[in-house]
This record gives C-alpha cells, sequence and structure tokens, in this order.
C-alpha cells in the first residue's frame, strides 16, 4: 500500500519483513489475522493475534507486533524488535508447578533455537493467574492461565522463523503435540493485508 500523502514511505526492508511474517505456515487449529497497529511505539509496525481453536474451543491465543525504527533504537541493540504476548488455559496439575515461569520462557527459546531464530537482548515476563468463584459463581471450576509476554532483537534478515516459533510457542502453551515430520501438509496461509505506518 501506498503511503497516503504526509506519510513516510515505508522502508523496503521492513515491508520485506512484513512479508516474511506473512509466510508462516500455518497449523489447522491456528487463526490468525491482523490486528490493529500499536501507536507511538515505533515509526513502522505491524500486528497480528492468534487464536489456537479445537473442535470450536479457544485453548489460547496472543499476539505478536513488529516494530521497526529505521534510526535503531538503543534497548533494542537494533532497528527491529518483536513484542509478543501468548496466553492459554493450564492443566491443573501444570498450574501448581513451581517452575512454570522457567518452563514457561524456556519454550519460548527452544521454540526460538527450533527455527533457527537468532536474537539478541530478549526480555519478558510468564506469569500465571487463577481465578476463582465466589457467591453465585461458586460452582465454578477454578482456572488457571499462564501469560508470557516476551520481546526480542531479530539478528539478521530472516524473520520467517521468529514468526513460526512464536505460533509453536502459542500451540505449546496450548498444549497441542508438536507436528509429526511431514505435518506441514495441515497448514494454510496467512491471508494477505499491507502493514501501514503510524501517523
Amino acid at each position: 500500500m501506498a503511503a497516503a500523502v504526509g506519510e513516510t514511505e515505508e522502508p523496503a526492508e521492513f515491508r520485506r519483513a512484513v512479508e516474511q511474517m506473512r509466510a508462516a505456515s500455518l497449523r489447522p487449529e491456528i487463526e490468525l489475522e491482523d490486528m490493529p497497529r500499536p501507536r507511538n511505539l515505533a515509526p513502522f509496525s505491524a500486528a497480528f493475534s492468534a487464536e489456537v481453536v479445537v473442535d470450536d474451543e479457544e485453548l489460547g491465543g496472543g499476539r505478536i507486533v513488529l516494530l521497526h525504527d529505521p534510526g535503531g533504537h538503543e534497548a533494542w541493540e537494533g532497528t527491529f524488535r518483536f513484542v509478543t504476548m501468548s496466553r492459554a488455559e493450564l492443566e491443573p496439575e501444570m498450574a501448581t508447578d513451581p517452575l512454570l515461569p522457567e518452563v514457561g520462557w524456556t519454550w519460548l527459546t527452544e521454540a526460538l533455537h527450533l527455527h533457527g531464530a537468532q536474537y539478541a537482548a530478549p526480555s519478558g515476563t510468564v506469569s500465571r493467574a487463577t481465578s476463582q468463584g465466589f457467591g453465585g459463581l461458586e460452582g465454578q471450576i477454578a482456572r488457571t492461565e499462564i501469560e508470557i509476554r516476551a520481546s526480542w532483537t531479530p539478528v539478521g534478515d530472516d524473520f520467517a522463523p521468529h514468526m513460526q516459533a512464536w505460533l509453536d510457542l502459542l500451540c505449546t502453551c496450548a498444549g497441542l503435540p508438536p507436528l509429526a515430520s511431514g505435518g506441514e501438509s495441515g497448514v494454510v496461509p496467512m491471508p494477505s493485508r499491507p502493514a501501514v505506518r503510524d501517523r
């Protein structure tokens, strides 16, 4: 999409990065779509949301944002930055695991490693939240969710592995088993829609 009057043309490297993210393969359980981009975080950005759905039941979801500042950002240690959030309901036995935060962070780093996504300056949090009903909701079963918020700077010019790693993280959080060898046959492409620059 061409920039509107008064806007700066999107850098070619940013457009390529978003195109690579769009080329990610999706498992049938993943529903991925564009979402409103964040404002005032960077000169250029693109954002996507995803849900993991099995038999019409949402097991988890999240969002991934790609930020780009051509002038560089000291805290990022680069010109691009991924900012992500992933969440899912936990099984009761996992919800009480004292090592859950460490395990959740390992899910992310292992997914990045598995796809060969090189990165720098990672940061984030792993949280669990339990909801317990009282009064009129006392009969509800207690639920515990994990939420992983993470950001990192991609190293190199290949952005597809980062998108693929994040999608894998969503599935892991939701309790889906890894795809067997050759499971790529069940993937579907993401619909195309151009990213735009913040006004």
